[in-house]
């Protein structure tokens, strides 16, 4: 089963960016995340839906 949470470094990793990008992307609220405990967590299904729907020329149904 997989996981539903990511953290920072996974979704980074994810994205083919850094996890300074994605500090800054949470910082200006330029994704969704939540904190747990002041850990930093990505939502798997809400990052996937994130990504098609933030996408140039994707399916925004």
């Amino acid at each position: 089963m997989e996981k539903l949470t990511m953290s920072v470094d996974e979704v980074a990793s994810e994205l083919g960016v850094s996890n300074t990008t994605i500090y800054t992307m949470v910082r200006q609220k330029e994704i969704p995340h939540t904190k747990v405990r002041g850990r930093i967590l990505f939502h798997r299904p809400t990052i996937e839906h994130w990504l098609i729907t933030n996408t140039e020329g994707g399916d925004t149904n």
